[in-house]
């Protein structure tokens, strides 16, 4: 069997939080290697738009081909078609509860169900807070399923003193995760023992 193709597909649905779909978008460009596919909600437009003054083909010309959210028949919709894995970022708790109960509704909610069908990795940037009980059980039943849930959370030890800081550690780690080497944030080099 060939090496799988280098590709991945990044989705923006509409929780706060483009910023990181963004960024992952630009990572995804300065690691090069790597073929980007997207594919925003009709929410993720409406919070792309409010949250970073971003228009349609700002978002588009950082991917390498985008998809249409209605388009269930594009080449992520089948598991045939190879990819490294899908990050939504951010996930809305409305895509959360979609890909958590099969609703492959449209094409972001489609590729995340073709990415765990394949048992690919799937990156959930969830977003949301406080949770209730149905968010908790919707963020299980994905792990169940062979997701990966990683919630946008500021890591305050590496003392950030930008927002990009913040942005920048959360979609390293969503990297990390995908075994996609990257020089979006440094290590934690560990600390000396106190005495």
């Amino acid at each position: 069997m060939s090496a799988a193709p280098r590709r991945l597909v990044v989705g923006i649905s509409g929780a706060s939080g483009a910023i990181y779909g963004v960024r992952l978008l630009q990572a995804l460009r300065d690691v090069g290697g790597i073929e980007s596919h997207l594919v925003v909600s009709d929410a993720g437009w409406r919070t792309l738009r409010h949250e970073l003054d971003m228009e349609r083909a700002q978002v588009h010309a950082l991917a390498d081909v985008v998809h249409e959210l209605a388009n269930v028949g594009a080449s992520i919709a089948s598991g045939s078609f190879g990819t490294l894995g899908m990050v939504v970022a951010p996930c809305s708790m409305r895509t959360l509860a979609a890909i958590a109960h099969g609703l492959a509704d449209n094409l972001l909610t489609r590729a995340a169900d073709v990415t765990l069908k394949e048992r690919r990795r799937l990156v959930l940037l969830a977003r949301e807070s406080p949770l209730h009980l149905g968010h908790l059980r919707n963020m299980v039943a994905v792990t169940e399923m062979g997701a990966i849930v990683s919630p946008p959370v500021p890591a305050f030890y590496k003392r950030p003193q930008t927002v990009d800081d913040i942005v920048h550690h959360s979609v390293a780690r969503a990297l990390d995760a995908l075994g996609i080497e990257h020089e979006l944030d440094t290590r934690w080099p560990g600390l000396a023992a106190q005495a």
